[in-house]
């Protein structure tokens, strides 16, 4: 029997895979939401299916998203990466992973963690939509608005209020697959 799922990812392997494995899967640990943070900056403007499509190579390129070590990046690293062809090549968006880096350390330093940061916005636990086709699902709430505010209070670049809201659905802030979709009950 086949699988029902979340509208926007039907038809595409890759996609379906994400979608099946770790989207709005609850994410608590600092490296992957560092990682899913700064997939979600380089996806402003373009499709996600994009980004996943470069995300092995942004973790070759980007020392596996080790924020301790992206924050000692210098501009010869930052023009190695504007000539890899493997990632999405934005002189600011990779002068961003620096300066989100140098953010995010600092979070953690106040925090104890940026999990702990992050998943104080919605007091620890996900919050559950009911979305029946995925259209209907927002593109940012008065509540992505206020984390992004933060963010970008804090130092952060890249970091609107939309790129927020996708972050939240990505790594489980927020509920949002299809009440229809099997992976509704599950996560």
């Amino acid at each position: 029997m086949k699988k029902q799922r979340c509208g926007w990812c039907v038809g595409d392997p890759l996609y379906e895979a994400y979608h099946d494995e770790e989207w709005g899967v609850p994410v608590y640990d600092d490296a992957t939401l560092f990682e899913f943070l700064i997939l979600e900056t380089f996806q402003a403007g373009l499709s996600w299916i994009t980004v996943l499509k470069k995300r092995e190579n942004f973790r070759k390129a980007f020392d596996n998203f080790d924020y301790n070590t992206i924050v000692k990046y210098d501009a010869s690293k930052v023009e190695d990466l504007l000539q890899d062809a493997g990632i999405i090549r934005n002189k600011l968006k990779v002068k961003a992973t620096i300066t989100n880096a140098e953010a995010f350390v600092k979070i953690q330093e106040e925090f104890g963690s940026f999990s702990k940061y992050i998943w104080d916005f919605v007091d620890g636990k996900p919050i559950k939509n009911t979305i029946k086709n995925y259209k209907e699902a927002p593109g940012n709430t008065p509540l992505s608005d206020a984390i992004s505010k933060d963010l970008k209070k804090r130092g952060f670049k890249f970091v609107g209020s939309t790129v927020i809201y996708a972050h939240m659905q990505a790594t489980g802030m927020v509920n949002d697959h299809e009440v229809s979709c099997f992976r509704y009950h599950e996560v």
